[in-house]
């Protein structure tokens, strides 16, 4: 059965229909859009003469607002304001102005100074500083105002316990509770004693608070007195150790003198020889004195040999003196040798070996110990003319005017953080909210 053939499109020559599919389907997609284009063209025309023969168009009516009504978020909302804001800051204020008590401030100010008096005794070379930069005392003097140590002698001396919990029953806040340890104690003294230091400068400044105008200056008054007393023991301190330093090195070497000294001692003694070379020349005048005997007793001699016969008693007589002088020179001679016998079984080399190595350590002593005496007298007036002490360029002042508690300032500071702790919920909840 034969395939009924479709007509062929319009504007298509009847010779086209030999061409291929693919080139024929190409041909069709490109005239559909190309009549889709014109249609949209004319689409355009026509509407723009409408809009010409109309004029332009109007603005869109839209439908009335609604009329904002009340509902159950806006009333949290007005809730949490009070609640977090209105009654912190209400009551802030009440306790602040009904409850808070006033606080006096005293004012002091002081830095440590070391003096120091020309001495004599520069003129032999000094020794160094006994003491410490006052940088460095100052430091101590900062950390000490803050201690337990300064708190508990404070406290024995004007009592601070009663003195700052006196208002506890009022003002529980700002006041020390009655039965508070002594570490609570400490905690309190740093909110109520403020302290400035500068290092560069060595300055210390204090802002010390109470419940009245003369306890708060007889605390910085006591504060002072208590720092004073301690650069007092630390100058105390080095003095000793500068003079206990130099007393030990002396002590050492007088012994080491004593036992050189000792020494020599008993190598006379031993020896029965104050000065070896003293005795060494006593020695070689002896031995002089014998050579210059023989000699005269050689001529002698050969004088007889002249004059008499040889069998005349004078000659032996004259060579037994002879032979005499010559062994008593050997004698003498053998003492200045290796095996002589100086002293105790000594010769002379091992004798002035031993005195001079003795005399050597004796000198070297006494010079160690002429160096330790001169330190030793230096450090005793270097500690004696050497003083530090504490210098109050501005007094403990007494207030005439409360100046804490700064009630405004806590007032604007809970205002102000409890308003934004209220936004940031309000921010938080509006933020989940549109989430959903």
């Amino acid at each position: 059965m034969l395939e009924k053939q479709s007509p062929p499109p319009q504007g298509t020559d009847i010779s086209d229909t030999d061409r291929p599919p693919e080139e024929l389907a190409k041909e069709m997609t490109s005239l559909a859009l190309e009549k889709k284009r014109a249609q949209k063209q004319a689409a355009k025309k026509r509407a723009a003469a409408a809009q010409a023969r109309t004029g332009p168009a109007a603005d869109p009516v839209y439908a009335p607002a609604r009329q904002a009504r009340r509902k159950s978020r806006h009333l949290g909302m007005m809730l949490s304001f009070v609640l977090l804001v209105l009654l912190p800051v209400s009551g802030a204020g009440y306790y602040l102005w009904e409850h808070a008590q006033d606080q006096y401030t005293s004012d002091l100010g002081f830095t440590v100074r070391s003096e120091e008096a020309p001495s004599a005794v520069d003129l032999l070379g000094g020794l160094s500083s006994l003491s410490n930069s006052s940088s460095s005392d100052s430091d101590i003097l900062y950390e000490f105002i803050q201690s337990q140590e300064m708190v508990k002698r404070v406290d024995d001396q004007l009592g601070l316990h009663a003195m700052y919990s006196l208002h506890h029953d009022i003002d529980p806040l700002l006041s020390l509770p009655k039965d508070s340890s002594i570490e609570d104690l400490v905690r309190y003294w740093h909110r109520m004693v403020l302290i400035s230091y500068a290092p560069g400068t060595g300055l210390i400044e204090l802002k010390v608070k109470a419940f009245t105008p003369q306890d708060a200056q007889n605390i910085a008054q006591l504060i002072f007195t208590e720092s004073s007393k301690m650069i007092n023991q630390l100058s105390a301190i080095a003095r000793e150790d500068a003079i206990r330093y130099a007393r030990e090195e002396l002590d050492q070497v007088v012994e080491q003198l004593k036992t050189a000294r000792q020494n020599l001692t008993a190598f006379r003694s031993r020896t029965q020889i104050v000065d070896p070379s003293a005795d060494i020349q006593l020695q070689m005048g002896l031995l002089n004195t014998l050579q210059q005997q023989l000699g005269n007793e050689l001529i002698n001699y050969d004088v007889l040999l002249i004059n008499i016969q040889p069998n005349d008693p004078r000659l032996e007589q004259s060579e037994q003196r002879i032979a005499a002088l010559r062994a008593r020179i050997a004698q003498e001679r053998e003492k200045f040798g290796s095996g002589g016998d100086a002293a105790d079984g000594e010769d002379y080399a091992t004798l002035v070996a031993e005195f001079e190595r003795l005399t050597v350590e004796q000198e070297f002593v006494e010079q160690k110990y002429s160096g330790a005496l001169k330190n030793y007298d230096i450090a005793q007036a270097e500690a004696q003319r050497q003083s530090r002490y504490l210098a109050a360029y501005l007094a403990p002042t007494l207030a005439e005017s409360p100046q804490y508690p700064r009630r405004l300032l806590l007032l604007g500071l809970t205002a102000l953080f409890s308003l934004m702790v209220w936004s940031t919920g309000c921010l938080l909840y509006y933020s989940l909210r549109d989430r959903r």
